[in-house]
């Protein structure tokens, strides 16, 4: 159907396309909850927000374990090493993930407002810290992760945990976090109306000018002082995936390279800037549908502009840059890819439409009124 080569881009592009279904969905969500102690100020308003998402958030965390199970099976070095090197900063994630089910469906079983309060903050915590290790996550694999494989292909990792929470990758988790609660905002103002919806408005200026001006910061840091990984030589590969049959360059920089050889990449980084701008001045008003469109554009326009910056770079290795997972070299077989490429044409179109199925049902504003009249019905 298609020769190798092809379909190492091919799957590149459509581990891209996962990521961001759940940055876009899940990422809202995300967003949403970790506004939910500061937006709702009564049991009946933060009730209001967490229906908002309520109907549909499982569904949106498809995209993430979608997402994971491809890699295994499409990335399998890149897998392994990553699991490796981040294996504290996943566990981190795992375990915060599960207070999201458990606050959606405890938080309304008792009337005390001491554990309801309780389980707002676990919502809280639940999703700001996945936004925010997910995006230290990039900003460490920006930098080159500390890493190498010997030569029967086994991999060690020589970091730590606390090595992680460095200044530039801290820098990137606030974007990502910022990135995705003005995403949760602009949702927020779409499904509510009165003061949710003004507080969300506020919320949602803040978060996308923070945004901005990060992004701008990064991309200054990126084309000036962060580390960036070349190739500059890469034998045939005649068998299994083997990435120390290449040669690669570090140096300050290199990741701004790609820019200069596709002019057209530099969209990403433009369009993201200008969406978020777009996005601040459309906070206040009634264009609340156009303003989700921006915040969906910002937060596709920054992670395209990450993997734009580092393509053809998966994990690159700070510790032994010939060691650096690349598409061209961490990839599963033909065969492999392959009928992988099949089910993903069958079933991923089918996953949208259902998903846009379920959203056109949900559709509507959660109100006071309607969470009051519905009361054990409703979260």
């Amino acid at each position: 159907m298609f020769d190798y080569p092809t379909l190492k881009v091919i799957w590149w592009v459509l581990i891209g396309i996962l990521l961001l279904g759940f940055a876009l969905t899940d990422g809202f969500d995300m967003g949403v909850g970790a506004l939910l102690p500061f937006i709702g100020k009564t049991d009946t308003e933060r009730r209001v927000i967490i229906n908002a998402i309520g109907p549909t958030w499982e569904g949106n965390q498809v995209w993430l374990v979608t997402a994971a199970g491809t890699m295994f099976a499409a990335w399998p070095l890149v897998y392994a090493a990553s699991f490796s090197g981040f294996y504290c900063a996943m566990l981190l994630v795992l375990f915060s993930l599960f207070m999201r089910p458990v606050s959606f469906e405890y938080r309304a079983k008792r009337e005390s407002l001491r554990w309801r309060t309780s389980w707002d903050w676990a919502l809280f915590a639940g999703s700001i810290v996945p936004a925010l290790i997910f995006g230290i996550a990039f900003g460490n694999l920006l930098q080159g992760v500390p890493f190498r494989f010997d030569d029967e292909l086994r991999v060690s990792y020589y970091g730590s945990f606390f090595a992680l929470l460095n200044p530039f990758a801290v820098l990137c988790g606030i974007v990502s976090s910022s990135m995705l609660i003005a995403h949760g905002a602009a949702f927020l103002r779409i499904k509510t109306e009165g003061v949710i919806a003004r507080r969300a408005a506020y919320a949602l200026r803040i978060a996308a000018l923070i945004t901005v001006i990060l992004f701008i910061i990064a991309g200054i840091m990126v084309n000036t002082r962060i580390t960036g990984f070349e190739i500059t030589y890469m034998a045939p590969l005649a068998g299994p995936a083997n990435p120390l049959l290449k040669r690669v360059a570090s140096a300050p920089g290199l990741w701004t390279a790609n820019y200069g050889i596709y002019p057209w990449t530099m969209l990403a980084p433009v369009l993201g800037i200008t969406a978020g701008v777009i996005a601040i001045v459309l906070a206040a008003s009634n264009l609340t549908i156009l303003g989700f469109i921006m915040t969906g554009l910002l937060v596709t326009s920054i992670i395209l502009t990450a993997g734009l910056s580092m393509f053809p770079f998966i994990m690159p290795s700070s510790l032994d840059p010939a060691s650096s997972l690349t598409l061209w070299d961490s990839m599963s077989s033909p065969r492999t890819l392959g009928i992988m490429l099949i089910l993903v044409i069958v079933f991923v179109p089918l996953i949208i439409l259902y998903t846009s199925w379920v959203y056109s049902i949900m559709r509507g504003k959660v109100t006071e009124q309607g969470v009051q009249n519905n009361t054990h019905s409703m979260y």
